[in-house]
């Protein structure tokens, strides 16, 4: 990720008050190759009209861009060859050559279920295997593209400040603010002091009392909602270090953001679901969730435990014992497994507290996916 220092700016204008911008590199930079797909779907909206014309033909068919000549791309788009190679090099890319071999081996990458499940929306003529289908790789592609777009130097500072913070603000409205809440849930069960205000006047009253040594995290796919910038940029403002979680490099929340986590969801027609980008957000809360839990393992499993066993008196009691958090009395009985590693107790802690967390978002069932991929039935005492 790329940092540069910007000028001062007159206050209220962008909030950045001379510190350095987070903004990241579509190029690249430090982050790892996502894919010349996931690039261009993530500066689409900031192109020129021209280029976006030639973005959303590449889009549209990778494969038989990649066997076209400039020339005939360029006239399918309305365009010049020089537009065209202006749009390569707006996605980081030298030129058309250049194009043509990142999309050769994205297509190669999936299969020919995979690209045309990808390149399509719901239709509506689909029934609902076909729905079914459409959804479920959509959401997997947003979980493991989001994973290979993550810049973990970027994860790892923002943990950093959030380990140390004295209190964490996390702002986002409709569907990010259901992610904002999730992430509040999973900061308090490992005592972290987190607060979410999904209320834009709420969230404005808070960021104002925000003070140097608090974070601020700003949840927003398009990074363009205005009460999400409006509380980070107050935020900033008084000193708080700033975190944007969005889809977008180039979006307007980047630049009041001290660090900048992307997603890489595919959102459809059906965009007022917010399906895939929800989704996207989560697996960045995941990482962010159990890459802190891990700093302090003592102090976790002790807060996981208090706040689980607190819970359990909330829950319809089952006809067999419950089994206990610790491994003691289990050890002494013949024949009993070993003690669990540090590791796989946290891993069994938030299989457990994942699903009490379920009951207590609200409105919907919210699963973590780095506790979706423990098997918690082999971590039980």
């Amino acid at each position: 990720m790329m940092t540069t220092e910007e000028p001062d700016t007159a206050p209220g204008k962008s909030g950045r008050r001379g510190r350095a911008s987070s903004r990241p590199d579509p190029g690249g930079g430090t982050a790892p190759d996502v894919g010349v797909l996931v690039t261009i779907r993530s500066l689409l909206p900031n192109l020129a009209p021209v280029e976006r014309r030639v973005a959303q033909a590449v889009l549209d068919d990778p494969a038989g861009v990649a066997w076209r000549s400039i020339s005939e791309l360029a006239r399918s788009c309305g365009t010049s060859a020089t537009s065209v190679v202006r749009f390569c090099r707006a996605i980081g890319l030298r030129g058309y050559p250049e194009l043509r071999l990142a999309l050769a081996g994205a297509v190669a990458h999936d299969d020919a279920a995979s690209v045309v499940a990808a390149s399509s929306d719901i239709d509506p003529d689909d029934d609902p295997v076909t729905i079914t289908k459409k959804i479920a790789y959509a959401d997997a592609a947003a979980v493991t593209e989001t994973a290979s777009r993550l810049d973990v130097g970027a994860l790892v500072k923002v943990v950093d400040a959030l380990a140390v913070a004295n209190r964490i603000d996390i702002y986002g409205v409709g569907a990010s603010g259901l992610v904002a809440v999730d992430l509040q849930i999973k900061l308090q069960r490992i005592a972290r002091p987190a607060y979410a205000w999904p209320d834009p006047h709420l969230a404005a009253t808070s960021a104002a009392l925000r003070d140097k040594g608090d974070v601020a995290v700003g949840l927003s796919h398009t990074g363009t909602t205005v009460d999400t910038i409006d509380a980070l940029t107050e935020a900033r403002a008084h000193g708080a270090t700033t975190v944007a979680i969005t889809n977008f490099p180039w979006s307007p929340i980047t630049e009041v953001a001290d660090f900048v986590l992307l997603t890489a969801a595919r959102e459809t027609a059906f965009r007022s679901g917010a399906t895939t980008s929800r989704i996207a957000q989560l697996t960045v809360v995941d990482c962010l969730f159990v890459t802190l839990a891990q700093r302090d393992l003592p102090r976790t499993m002790d807060a996981l435990e208090r706040t689980f066993a607190a819970a359990q008196a909330k829950r319809v009691r089952r006809a067999r014992h419950p089994k206990s958090l610790s491994r003691t009395g289990a050890a002494d009985s013949p024949g009993s497994a070993q003690p669990l590693t540090p590791p796989a107790r946290l891993a069994r802690l938030i299989c457990r507290c994942e699903a009490m967390n379920s009951s207590t978002t609200g409105s919907e069932t919210i699963t973590t996916a780095a506790a979706s991929s423990v098997n918690c039935d082999s971590l039980e005492p």
